[in-house]
């Protein structure tokens, strides 16, 4: 579904992605890992389009992403974004169905409510949660609704940027088992950046490690605790010692 052939971007002195090649097979949740500061986000930034390569190639589909209608290439992706990203203003519902009440996907608004209430129970929410604000919300409330927001157009493909970030463990392992049931449920192909080892292993169908600019490893989850290379080894284990350079 999504592939990167030798992509390679620089802010100035700055080599982020130095020859990026990574396949992410249809229907599957590709788990991309690696430090603060490796370039995870400009990596799903430059899939989108948002950021534009210096070189190398991305293809979604089989389409190039520089090319086409540009609408019609973001209709086909979700995204649940670091923090929830949720806007304070809006009720939930209109959170939820926010895409659906304009552009490409625009649904007459009591159509777009529906909508929105039926992925909120989705994701384990009841309706009476769709006319509150999100500041009266819990966190994991308030993730369960980035969620329910990043599916309610019925996407192809879905980015999860560190879900659990800011959840406590048990309900870090909730939202990471209900990402699980949804990406399977919907047939969706998904890419998800984390560097919590817990969501890796709870969600990923296969891992891609980013280091120094380049995917070092790549492969099936079962084949994680036996990759082969120290810098994966390092991270998966939090261990000091290593490759990849730690401040002291």
């Amino acid at each position: 579904m999504i592939t990167l052939r030798d992509v390679h971007k620089s802010f100035g002195s700055n080599h982020v992605l130095a020859g990026v090649n990574l396949t992410v097979p249809q229907g599957e949740n590709m788990v991309v890992i690696g430090g603060s500061g490796s370039g995870k986000s400009i990596l799903i930034k430059s899939i989108l389009g948002l950021v534009k390569p210096d070189s190398g190639q991305i293809t979604v589909g089989g389409q190039d992403v520089t090319t086409g209608d540009r609408d019609a290439f973001l209709a086909r992706f979700g995204m649940l974004f670091q923090g929830g990203a949720l806007f304070d203003s809006l009720p939930v519902w209109q959170n939820v169905a926010f895409r659906l009440l304009r552009g490409a996907l625009k649904r007459p608004r009591d159509q777009a409510r529906d909508i929105a209430i039926e992925k909120l129970r989705r994701v384990g929410l009841s309706a009476d949660v769709a006319d509150r604000l999100p500041a009266e919300l819990s966190g994991g409330m308030q993730k369960r609704v980035s969620l329910a927001r990043a599916i309610a157009a019925e996407p192809e493909i879905i980015f999860f940027d560190e879900p659990t970030t800011g959840l406590d463990p048990i309900m870090a392992g909730v939202i990471n088992d209900l990402i699980r049931e949804i990406v399977t449920e919907m047939g969706a192909t998904a890419m998800t950046i984390t560097h919590d080892m817990t969501s890796v292993r709870a969600m990923a169908d296969r891992v891609a490690m980013l280091h120094g600019g380049v995917i070092r490893w790549t492969g099936p989850i079962a084949d994680l605790d036996n990759s082969g290379d120290p810098h994966v080894d390092q991270f998966i284990h939090g261990r000091a010692e290593g490759p990849i350079a730690t401040l002291r």
